[in-house]
């Protein structure tokens, strides 16, 4: 609002210095009055023009001010006239609009027509030494007002510039840091986790060991005498290594990880996840895209732990399109990140995609969307590939499928190196 008054007093300035110029002189005709209130009106409703007028409207605005000028000076007395002055105002329009080259350009072609008013005279009067001295110093006061505006907006142009230059490296600086700290709050959380998490594995592992024990005991003892005392022990024995591959998981989750890193190329190692996948879901109707670049560069990685990443990917993606199955594109491409050289995997799928709403929590520990599960999976992805010093980021629509891209850096980070 205060913006939209502030404008109105500008062009109550403007009409009333343009009335100032209208009351002066009244004997002219009224060609003078209407002139310069055809120039009051353009300028206020400039903008607007500029709006219905995009790509040649700044043109003709300084053109149609070039023609509103002539037009008072015609009826002010020509070349003689004491308005000659509001030359100026296409000159400075020209300046706030152009460069410095277009700007003169401009100011060449307003000087030229007003000059032009001196061969309506010359039938009736002399051109003196004096006169054309005089004429060349309005003409050059035309230049003049040009350079120090043009000079003065380029300035605020640039400083404009700068500021939102500055303004978009602030905002994009913050992005990152809020995106520091929200995965160093998620790697607190994950260690804490892992601690609980491996102290709970550990006093789990012997009471089920004493009861997987017990279970097999019980089935070779009784394994004639009491049919379904055996296959109650059976129950318990499958059960506990279901447990035990739990436990499994969380120790998996909570140990830190030793990389054996090598110099290894993504093709193979994604074709090994699929092969798993196919493997593991045999009737599933999934049509796989491959898109992997040319002279994709080897990447140092652990082989074994960064197929556990693709083949856990690539098994989410098969249970999420489930039996209907669907699409799935797995493409490698060359990528830089933070002034790194690596490799992007991507592994889009067809399937019913993640609510907004837990887009934020998927690599969170525990957290699953599954009837089955503990939720390990894809923290454990995220933790290898945090330990290879790369990322992977969700993009999901619901009802669009999900996509997970994975960004392994070429080489070892020099702290690693060392």
């Amino acid at each position: 609002m205060a913006q939209r008054r502030s404008f109105a007093w500008m062009d109550l300035l403007w009409l009333a210095f343009l009335g100032g110029l209208a009351v002066l002189q009244p004997r002219l005709e009224v060609h003078k009055q209407l002139t310069l209130l055809a120039i009051g009106v353009f300028q206020i409703l400039e903008r607007r023009f500029l709006g219905w007028v995009p790509a040649r409207g700044r043109n003709y605005s300084v053109i149609l001010k070039i023609l509103l000028a002539s037009l008072l000076v015609d009826h002010t007395g020509g070349i003689l006239s004491s308005y000659y002055l509001i030359y100026l105002v296409p000159v400075v329009t020209a300046a706030m609009f152009f460069d410095a080259w277009a700007t003169m350009a401009w100011t060449v072609l307003t000087s030229a027509v007003y000059c032009s008013f001196v061969l309506w005279v010359l039938s009736e009067y002399e051109v003196t030494a004096e006169g054309a001295t005089e004429l060349a110093i309005r003409n050059l006061f035309f230049f003049l007002a040009a350079i120090v505006v043009n000079r003065f907006v380029t300035e605020n142009r640039r400083q404009a510039t700068r500021y939102r230059q500055l303004a978009e490296a602030l905002a994009e600086t913050n992005r990152r840091l809020e995106a520091a700290q929200e995965e160093a709050r998620r790697s607190e959380r994950l260690a804490a986790l892992g601690q609980l998490s491996a102290g709970l594995a550990h006093e789990l592992r012997n009471p089920l060991a004493v009861i997987k024990g017990s279970a097999e005991t019980l089935m070779r003892k009784l394994a004639a005498a009491d049919p379904i005392t055996t296959e109650m022990a059976g129950y318990i024995s499958s059960e506990v290594n279901r447990l035990n591959s739990i436990v499994t998981r969380f120790l998996d989750f909570a140990r830190p990880l030793k990389l054996e890193r090598r110099r290894e190329q993504i093709p193979p190692l994604i074709e090994r996840a699929l092969k798993a996948a196919r493997d593991r879901w045999p009737d599933a109707q999934v049509e796989v895209q491959r898109q992997f670049a040319a002279a994709l560069p080897e990447i140092s990685v652990d082989h074994e732990l960064a197929e556990q990443v693709f083949t856990n990917l690539v098994l989410n993606a098969y249970e999420a399109m489930g039996p209907g199955g669907g699409k799935l594109r797995v493409a490698a491409a060359v990528a830089q990140s933070d002034g790194r050289r690596g490799v992007e995997i991507t592994f889009e799928d067809t399937g019913p995609g993640v609510p907004a709403e837990l887009r934020g929590q998927v690599f969170n520990p525990f957290f699953t969307t599954k009837e089955s599960g503990v939720g390990l999976g894809l923290s454990i992805v995220s933790k290898i590939v945090d330990d290879h010093r790369g990322w992977i980021h969700l993009a999901s629509e619901p009802g669009e499928g999900a996509c997970f891209r994975v960004f392994l850096p070429e080489g070892e980070p020099p702290e690693a190196a060392l």
